[in-house]
């Protein structure tokens, strides 16, 4: 089916959804190398405003990629809940765009409309929205996820604890836990980026992040960010893993191309709910995404980088996770070439997630070729901090050596805890508070000396 709009003299036609959606996005780099951007503002404020007439019903009609061709697209046709979306069935894109940022959508109202919607939905509105709009939105929307602690809840920001080493070297792994920990960070994860993706140094830092954890008592969850499939072998190996990492994408051919299928996803999550490791929940697994990963893989089928990306939260919802990250500035200048694409592709990835339902973290960083440095993640990571944004990363000074990449440090997440009137979740804070962890704490507190030194 064909859209149009005319602006001027100038009548500007697209001849499908997908390529109205792609027309209407935000500029971005990705989309200008996968030649489906809009060839100029012009075209792109027409394909906005075709967009925004456009009733939210006809994306059950019609799909981006054909429902015979893709699993992604039958998950999503297949899962949709009709009654949730019933509510806002009357709206075109526009009018849904009115409703979220009205007194109606409240957080209730959007967690129960959240099954309704199709990442196609999510990912037209954002296209119409401004930052505040994102952030606005966002910050009303509220998904709790439970294993060990709670993350997700009103007024509370978590970190990812990342100590990531060029050699899985356990002196470099432990200190960088004792400097986290003493900053506050580790809440949302202890999650280890290992340098190989080996069965035995999977379970070898499992069981470093696990001694620790279980030495110092602390509420938290571990996680070697490990191939499923090793995380699998792992797990029939007896590793005391708690949460199940995979990246995934938009599409079947992208998750193919990242060695993963759907029942694959279903069969790891099988298998960690078996080993019965959470205390005060089971959400047992950990996504990752990212714009421009189907692009870099050729598997976006001609649709914009952020649509696509938009659909593999639907991935990520299917498998109820306790943690979904965006690393929204890794993959580089040639997706998001700066820090004003970055900043906008991060507010976008974290409003859809969290429309669709999901715990949403963003890992807010940049490559060293990029256009961008850390005023602009400063910028970022504080729109983020005011939209609530479930968790971020906390790296030793921002810089991860062993992914050469810079993302955000243990300061920086105290910084906008401080500033936002932020804490963390609630069993770690308890826990901080037991252990003489706080503001103004220098030395390593008497009661974790041995255990954290112990395991260097």
């Amino acid at each position: 089916m064909a859209f149009a709009h005319r602006i001027g003299a100038t009548r500007h036609v697209f001849d499908d959804l997908r390529v109205l959606l792609a027309r209407a996005t935000p500029f971005r780099s990705g989309d200008a190398l996968a030649g489906v951007a809009a060839e100029s503002a012009e075209q792109r404020i027409a394909a906005q405003r075709a967009l925004a007439d456009l009733p939210l019903r006809h994306f059950l009609s019609e799909a981006v990629i054909p429902y015979e061709t893709d699993a992604v697209t039958r998950l999503i046709i297949d899962r949709h809940d009709a009654s949730a979306f019933a509510p806002v069935a009357h709206l075109t894109v526009g009018g849904f765009r009115d409703w979220l940022l009205s007194e109606a959508a409240t957080p209730a109202s959007l967690a129960a409309l959240a099954p309704g919607l199709t990442p196609e939905m999510a990912a037209a509105v954002s296209k119409i929205m401004r930052l505040s709009d994102l952030v606005a939105v966002a910050a009303k929307c509220r998904v709790v996820t439970r294993f060990r602690n709670t993350i997700g809840l009103q007024g509370r920001l978590s970190i990812r604890l990342q100590p990531n080493d060029p050699t899985d070297d356990p002196r470099g792994i432990a200190a960088q836990i004792v400097d986290g920990l003493m900053l506050g960070a580790g809440d949302a994860v202890i999650g280890i980026n290992p340098a190989t993706d080996s069965v035995e140094a999977t379970i070898r830092l499992l069981e470093l992040i696990d001694g620790v954890r279980e030495r110092c008592a602390i509420p938290t969850q571990s996680c070697v960010l490990a191939h499923v499939t090793t995380s699998l072998l792992a797990i029939e190996r007896g590793a005391p893993l708690d949460l199940v990492f995979q990246s995934i994408g938009g599409t079947e051919a992208v998750n193919t191309s990242f060695g993963v299928t759907l029942p694959l996803l279903a069969e790891a999550r099988e298998a960690a709910l078996s080993l019965k490791r959470g205390t005060v929940g089971n959400d047992v697994m950990y996504f990752e995404t990212g714009q421009g990963s189907a692009l870099s893989a050729d598997a976006h089928h001609g649709c914009d980088q952020q649509t696509i990306e938009a659909r593999a939260y639907a991935v990520a919802r299917e498998y109820k996770p306790f943690l979904v990250n965006t690393v929204v500035g890794f993959i580089g200048p040639e997706y998001l070439y700066d820090g004003k694409q970055i900043t906008r592709a991060g507010l976008e990835d974290h409003f859809c997630g969290k429309l669709l339902g999901l715990p949403m973290g963003v890992d807010v960083c940049y490559t060293n070729h990029a256009e961008a440095d850390q005023d602009d993640m400063d910028a970022l990571l504080t729109l983020l901090g005011v939209a609530g944004v479930t968790y971020v990363m906390g790296v030793a000074g921002a810089d991860d050596v062993m992914l050469a990449y810079q993302s955000t440090s243990f300061h920086d997440g105290l910084s906008v805890r401080a500033a936002l009137g932020k804490r963390p979740a609630p069993e770690f804070e308890a826990w901080m508070e037991r252990m003489g962890i706080g503001e103004g704490t220098r030395d390593l507190p008497e009661a974790l000396a041995p255990a954290l030194l112990g395991a260097a």
